[in-house]
């Protein structure tokens, strides 16, 4: 009997989600989930609780720009620094909040194309409503026995820096908590 070994790739997560949510993305003018992950990042805590990232606009391209002859270009184009038209990025933001960010809207634009590392977007399109709201559930802290306690106490006391202390004894936490399940 012949014994034959089939050499299982396992594939992260992330990268199957991304090819179940690429079409979604893609019919709203998103090249990537980047900017609907990264917007509290890209635009800070404040803002983000106020707003969220609907669509991106891509212009119309015509038809001696290798484009598709009038009809709405949905994926992210090449950069071409010659052809390129920037998009517009279409922003839901609460009601009260509207004004505030049309105030820092050259802002936003300019931390999104930071973000993309190009030109990408020329302006806001601000819609009012209710944004979704996301809600992270708290991770309990693990729970260690006093001598493990101990010994991360021990292991980070000559760290000086406070808040660097602090992260290295939280990491030394999960380390043993996971170690113990």
């Amino acid at each position: 009997m012949v014994n034959v070994r089939h050499s299982v790739r396992l594939k992260p997560l992330a990268e199957l989600v991304d090819r179940c949510i690429e079409p979604v993305l893609a019919a709203q003018g998103f090249a990537a989930a980047d900017v609907i992950l990264a917007w509290p990042e890209i635009v800070g805590e404040r803002l983000a609780r106020h707003t969220e990232p609907l669509q991106v606009l891509w212009p119309r391209r015509g038809r001696g720009a290798g484009g598709t002859g009038g009809r709405a270009n949905r994926k992210m184009p090449q950069y071409d620094e010659a052809a390129s038209q920037p998009a517009t990025l279409v922003v839901r933001v609460t009601g009260a909040f509207a004004l505030e960010l049309q105030h820092v809207a050259p802002v936003v634009v300019e931390r999104v194309n930071v973000h993309f590392g190009w030109r990408c977007v020329g302006q806001l399109a601000l819609r009012q409503g209710p944004i979704r709201r996301r809600t992270v559930a708290p991770v309990p802290e693990p729970k260690l026995d006093p001598a493990q306690e101990r010994m991360v106490r021990d292991a980070v006391a000559n760290v000086a820096d406070d808040p660097l202390r602090q992260a290295l004894e939280r990491l030394g936490r999960a380390v043993l908590a996971r170690g113990n399940g």
